[in-house]
């Protein structure tokens, strides 16, 4: 009998996010996430699985329309439907996730192009809470 090897399945690549712990009040910035790319269907599924349970279901992203390539108004994830608004007028370098009944979260938004030597230290400006 010979046992046929399978090469090893490709890993998904890491999620660069980094959340600010909130110990009261609110916050312009909830986080910042580096993507990969600015396709938002190809990015949006790892960020969502990478968000905690306790935001529950993020039913709709807003985004810049200019930054991001285009999107669909709305994709599967997970099994469940969020929309995705482009808004030519928000903020190019956040995304915005509401959750109904949850809240609304706003993430930075680390362009994909930047160096790691550039994006660590905004990144933990942004979780840290130091604008």
């Amino acid at each position: 009998m010979t046992l046929a090897m399978h090469p090893p399945l490709p890993s998904q690549p890491l999620l660069r996010l980094r959340l600010a712990l909130h110990a009261g009040g609110p916050r312009a910035i909830d986080g910042a996430w580096w993507p990969r790319s600015y396709d938002l269907p190809a990015e949006l599924p790892s960020l969502l699985a990478g968000l905690p349970r306790t935001w529950g279901h993020v039913a709709s992203v807003m985004f810049n329309g200019t930054v991001w390539s285009p999107a669909p108004g709305r994709m599967f994830v997970a099994g469940e439907v969020v929309r995705l608004r482009r808004n030519p007028t928000a903020t190019a370098d956040t995304v915005v996730l509401l959750a109904p009944g949850r809240g609304r979260w706003d993430l930075l938004v680390v362009p994909p192009e930047t160096a790691e030597e550039a994006a660590e230290p905004i990144m933990a400006r942004a979780a840290g809470g130091a604008q």
